[in-house]
């Protein structure tokens, strides 16, 4: 039997690249994203799966018990989840809107907390589960200029890596991918497409790749590219203060 895999934000950019990945390993298929027209034309690429679509906007407090409660309904069993969903703003906090902030705050925190805490208890009673929370190397520094941003991510982190050890002995693993800049529509909409940590941005059927491979394995954490982690670990040596003026930094425009 198939085992299910939920994917959040799967209709572009690193939720797509691992719809395909899932797909080729014959996983059925629980897609959510806002595009009700994009997430059923991805439906019909597989036929020979079983494919559900849940059109939700998960910046709305109580999509993500939406999502859990409907495919309850369904009886449908989560054996994977993958925390996808998430964007981020550029510029000085104040200046930005606080509306938009709020919602980044809801989805890129908010429902994925949520998401694992509904999926979490199922697969512990099965001993047998796999979470991927999607964060970035922002993960690891301050961010002037898309201060909630990186903050976002940070919350990511810590939060993924302290589930692992308390799930130890469970049978269900918690792996948190950390990609550097990849090229998605995440740089259109944080308008960071044309700074200097875009000059270098990775491919995205790539980075997807190597996430999608460290879940299986069931690896902790995984920065994509060389470079970023040279980055990652330059942050963990580096005084805050320099770590946050060296993002400010590739904040800028090339």
């Amino acid at each position: 039997m198939n085992k299910t895999v939920l994917i959040t934000g799967a209709t572009s950019g690193l939720g797509y690249d691992f719809v395909k990945l899932f797909a080729a390993d014959q996983y059925n298929l629980v897609l959510a994203a806002r595009n009700g027209d994009k997430l059923h034309e991805i439906q019909q690429q597989y036929p020979q799966l079983k494919v559900t679509v849940i059109r939700k906007d998960l910046s709305i407090p109580g999509a993500a018990k939406e999502v859990f409660d409907e495919l309850q309904a369904k009886g449908i069993t989560v054996d994977v989840l993958v925390n996808n969903a998430g964007f981020g703003l550029m510029g000085k906090f104040d200046e930005l809107s606080i509306t938009k902030q709020t919602e980044m705050i809801q989805v890129n925190i908010t429902a994925l907390t949520e998401l694992t805490h509904y999926f979490l208890p199922q697969m512990k009673l099965r001993r047998s589960g796999q979470i991927m929370n999607v964060a970035s190397t922002a993960a690891f520094q301050p961010g002037p200029l898309m201060a909630v941003y990186y903050a976002t991510k940070a919350f990511v982190l810590s939060f993924s890596e302290a589930l692992v050890e308390e799930l130890k002995g469970t049978g269900v693993t918690v792996t948190t991918l950390c990609p550097g800049p990849t090229r998605t529509k995440f740089g259109e909409t944080a308008s960071v497409e044309n700074t200097k940590m875009f000059s270098r941005a990775m491919d995205s059927a790539a980075v997807a790749k190597q996430g999608y491979k460290a879940l299986l394995r069931g690896q902790r954490v995984v920065v994509t590219g060389s470079l970023n982690k040279a980055g990652t670990i330059a942050a963990k040596f580096l005084p805050r203060s320099l770590s946050a003026k060296a993002a400010k930094y590739i904040a800028g425009e090339k």
